[in-house]
């Protein structure tokens, strides 16, 4: 099973490298495969890579999906 998540830039860095945040957590990705990204984007990201942009109320339903998720006991 493969895993994308939804993360906002935070800064553009050198070359095709951005830092994006992810609830607090943040993590320096290739944005490569995104040209035009700019910071307060939200890009999927997948193996350090952001692989497409998506609006930010899409990113919030998927993030929300994800917490009701890990909010669930495990059987």
């Amino acid at each position: 099973m493969c895993l994308a998540l939804p993360a906002r830039i935070v800064a553009l860095d050198e070359g095709d490298q951005a830092t994006v945040d992810l609830g607090g957590v943040r993590k320096a990705i290739s944005v490569a495969l995104t040209p035009g990204v700019v910071v307060g984007d939200y890009v999927i990201v997948h193996v350090g890579h952001a692989i497409g942009i998506v609006d930010a109320d899409e990113a919030a339903r998927t993030l929300a999906l994800f917490a009701q998720v890990s909010a669930v006991p495990a059987a």
